[in-house]
C-alpha cells in the first residue's frame, strides 16, 4: 500500500495551524504585558499586539480564505492584549513582588485629553521615598489621605509598584478569567480556520456552483 497522503496532509495542516495559534495568542499576550512597562517596552508591546491582530487576521482571511475567522482573530487579539496585560501585571507583582508598607500622603484627580477624570495618589514608604501612582497602579478614590497601604514592588524594578489595601497576595479572578477565555477563543479560531482552510481554486469552484 502507498503512503496515506491524505493523512499526511491533515497532519501537516494540524501542525501548521497549531503553530499559528500559539504564535498569535502568544504575541498578543506578551505584547499586552510589555505594554505595561514604561520607556520603549511599552511601544514594543503595542506593536506586538497590533502585529498579532494584523498578521493573524491576514493569514486567516487572505491565505486560508476564512473571512469570519479573520474578523474574530483581529478584534480578539486586540482585546486579549488589553485584558491580559493588566491581569498578568497584577499576578506578576502580587505573587513575586516585595511587600512594602506605605502611607497615602495626598490624592487628587487629573483630566485627560478626552475630559475623563483620572485619580492619582502620592504615597510615602518607611524609607521616606515618595512616589505618585495612577489608576494603572490601582489608585482609586477609596484610598484617602492618611491611609496605610501596601506596595507590591516589581522584582526587576521597571514597573511602578501596585498599591493595595492589604498585603494579601490574592488576585482578582475576573481579569484572568476573561483573558483565558479570549486566549481559548482566539487560539481555537486560528486552529479551526487552519484545519478548514480553502485554496483560491476551491473558493472559485464554490462560487461557480452558486
Amino acid at each position: 500500500m502507498g503512503p496515506d497522503k491524505g493523512g499526511e496532509r491533515t497532519a501537516g495542516r494540524a501542525g501548521n495551524s497549531l503553530c499559528w495559534a500559539v504564535a498569535v495568542t502568544g504575541a498578543a499576550t506578551a505584547g499586552g504585558f510589555l505594554a505595561q512597562y514604561p520607556y520603549g517596552l511599552s511601544f514594543v508591546g503595542v506593536l506586538l499586539v497590533l502585529a498579532a491582530a494584523g498578521i493573524g487576521s491576514a493569514v486567516a482571511g487572505a491565505f486560508w480564505n476564512r473571512a469570519g475567522a479573520a474578523t474574530v482573530i483581529g478584534f480578539g487579539s486586540m482585546a486579549l492584549g488589553l485584558f491580559a496585560g493588566p491581569s498578568l501585571s497584577e499576578v506578576y507583582t502580587k505573587q513575586l513582588g516585595e511587600r512594602v508598607p506605605a502611607v497615602v500622603v495626598e490624592t487628587g484627580e487629573r483630566t485627560d485629553s478626552d475630559g475623563d477624570g483620572l485619580a492619582w495618589c502620592r504615597v510615602a514608604d518607611a524609607s521616606g521615598r515618595v512616589r505618585e501612582l495612577s489608576q494603572q497602579q490601582n489608585c482609586f478614590g477609596d484610598f484617602e489621605e492618611g491611609r496605610s497601604v501596601v506596595l507590591f514592588e516589581d522584582p526587576i524594578g521597571l514597573l511602578e509598584p501596585r498599591m493595595e489595601a492589604t498585603g494579601h497576595r490574592t488576585v482578582a479572578l475576573l481579569g484572568p478569567a476573561v483573558s483565558g477565555g479570549l486566549l481559548v477563543l482566539i487560539g481555537g479560531t486560528v486552529f479551526s480556520a487552519g484545519l478548514r482552510r480553502r485554496s483560491d481554486a476551491e473558493v472559485a469552484e464554490r462560487r461557480r456552483h452558486r
